[in-house]
């Protein structure tokens, strides 16, 4: 019986030696994470990487991840096709290959090095089924689709829009840079390397290092996606006029709109959030009136000319950057937040006074949160439309036909692409 012990203490020790081995297993763990107990990459990173040191491995851990699940349709898909007997959805066998095809596939990591480092998270396990499956598939020289597949239930809500949609998903996104002064973008893109889509907008290419840019301390721009950039652009210049910004950590269009004079109120319920953007307002040197409270509940002191309610939602647009979407969103999570949506609504709705302008937004890709909110709310409430024109938006995108904003990551594709956003804009009669 010790000298069993002794073995496995052995081979376990010898395990950990293998280089790129706690990465994997931290993916592992990531991966589990999202799939089992429905958590985002960000919730279940602290603890699925305790044991992976240096900010290196743990990127590769969650590119692992994040690119198994941008394609885990069609790396299924091989793996269904090197067995007799399909794997259990969740059998930690299936999950194992989905990592190491994802690796060999999508991150071009060398096969010998995703078996050496793969094989050992089956300890006890099948490992003998893994190995012959992948061993199998390369030697197929199996390749993915040009396009990410999605899965039926995604198929099924997103409907016509997915065929658009699905080409945007191939890769991350690249780096999207908000100016504060938009008269500068042309030579900051110059001088950063960029190329800018929109002003005020630059775009440099994916994985640049934020923090280690030679411009970051100087407060001249934040991180923000080009189509979030659009949306605080839809209550125009400030003038020096009140904008209460709902639900505004960690607080990008609060800083677009008191860089464009707006007063601002930001209100948001979490203090953690909220830090974050106390830290962009110091770096940056814009003011905004900070509001830790519940908006449900929250009784404004003063007026507003405008409000900003970039609503809490399911936050599929942003598949691209955050491939659990695809996987942990359905019918329950939707409802949740619609059903949270409409109570903000109706508490904006009750602090507007006549000739206060209301933009509704969310980063998300389902009907239920964009289209058919804004649809209820123009029948609920005493609101004119004020539709979104073409020229506030940035070249190759349009308006929809009822003058709402919707974007999808397939659109400006040789451009780069954008989150999925809805917004809508009205004005209190």
């Amino acid at each position: 019986m010790a000298s069993g012990n002794m073995a496995e203490s052995k081979t376990k020790s010898s395990g950990s030696k293998i280089a790129g081995l706690p990465a994997r297993r931290g993916a592992l763990k990531l991966l589990d994470a999202v799939l089992r107990r429905g958590e985002t990459i960000d919730q279940a990173e602290k603890s699925a990487l305790q044991g992976v040191n240096g900010p290196a491995d743990r990127a590769l851990a969650r590119a692992i991840v994040g690119e198994t699940l941008r394609w885990m349709p069609d790396l299924d898909a091989l793996i269904d096709s090197a067995t007799k007997r399909n794997l259990p959805e969740d059998a930690k066998p299936r999950s194992v290959l989905r990592l190491m095809l994802a690796q060999a596939l999508r991150l071009e990591t060398p096969p010998h090095a995703v078996v050496a480092t793969g094989l050992e998270l089956l300890h006890g396990g099948p490992r003998r089924l893994a190995h012959g499956v992948f061993s199998s598939l390369m030697k197929r020289e199996v390749a993915l689709p040009d396009v990410p597949t999605l899965s039926d239930a995604v198929l099924t809500r997103w409907e016509g829009r997915t065929q658009a949609v699905a080409p945007g998903l191939i890769h991350p996104p690249e780096v999207d840079l908000a100016l504060k002064d938009h008269g500068e973008t042309q030579e900051r893109a110059l001088s950063m390397g960029g190329v800018t889509l929109a002003p005020g907008h630059i775009r440099l290419p994916r994985g640049t290092p934020i923090d280690r840019l030679s411009s970051y301390d100087e407060g001249a721009w934040w991180v923000q996606d080009l189509a979030a950039q659009i949306v605080p652009r839809l209550l125009g210049a400030g003038d020096n006029r009140r904008a209460l910004d709902l639900c505004a950590a960690p607080g990008g269009k609060t800083l677009a709109l008191a860089a464009a004079g707006w007063r601002v109120s930001a209100l948001d319920v979490s203090e953690k959030r909220l830090e974050l953007l106390r830290e962009n307002l110091g770096r940056t040197g814009l003011e905004a009136e900070i509001i830790k409270a519940n908006a449900l509940t929250y009784t404004p002191a003063k007026q507003f000319d405008a409000i900003l309610l970039d609503a809490p939602c399911t936050a599929t647009g942003t598949a691209r950057r955050h491939p659990d979407v695809l996987h942990r969103v359905g019918p329950r999570q939707i409802g949740e937040t619609t059903e949270l949506q409409q109570s903000l609504i109706y508490q904006a709705f009750e602090w507007m006074q006549p000739g206060t302008v209301l933009v509704y937004a969310v980063c998300s890709l389902e009907q239920e949160e964009g289209e058919d909110q804004a649809a209820w709310a123009s029948e609920t409430f005493n609101l004119e439309p004020m539709p979104i024109t073409a020229e506030e938006l940035p070249a190759g995108l349009e308006p929809t036909p009822e003058g709402w904003l919707r974007t999808h990551p397939g659109m400006l594709p040789e451009q780069g692409g954008l989150d999925g956003f809805f917004a809508a804009r009205w004005r209190k009669r």
